[in-house]
C-alpha cells in the first residue's frame, strides 16, 4: 500500500491540513446536491479523518445532525466551506495551480 505524502503538489492534503486546524470551530457549509437543491448549514467541524471530515449541526428540538464530506467535495466545489470569514480551499487551488 503506497503512503501519500503531503507535498507540494497534494492538494487534497493541503486541504486535509487546513481543515484539520480548525477542529472544534465554528464552520459554515454550502453544497451542492445536484438538480439545483443546495444545502446550506451552520456547525461545528467535529472531526477530520484521513477521507472525510465530519460537521455537527444542531437541529430542531435539541437534535444533533451530523454531515460528512470528502476533501475531493471541496476540491470541486461541490461544498463550499467558510470559517472565520475566509474560505477554506482556495489557497489549496490557487497554489496547486
Amino acid at each position: 500500500m503506497a503512503k501519500v505524502t503531503v507535498g507540494k503538489g497534494n492538494v487534497l492534503g493541503q486541504i486535509r491540513a487546513d481543515l484539520r486546524g480548525f477542529v472544534g470551530q465554528p464552520i459554515t457549509v454550502k453544497a451542492n446536491r445536484g438538480r439545483k437543491r443546495v444545502v446550506e448549514a451552520e456547525g461545528i467541524l467535529e472531526q477530520t479523518y484521513p477521507n472525510i471530515f465530519v460537521i455537527r449541526v444542531n437541529g430542531k428540538q435539541s437534535t444533533v445532525n451530523r454531515l460528512s464530506y470528502t476533501y475531493s467535495d471541496v476540491l470541486t466545489e461541490t461544498v463550499l466551506i467558510t470559517i472565520a470569514g475566509s474560505r477554506i480551499g482556495q489557497s489549496a487551488l490557487q497554489s496547486g495551480s
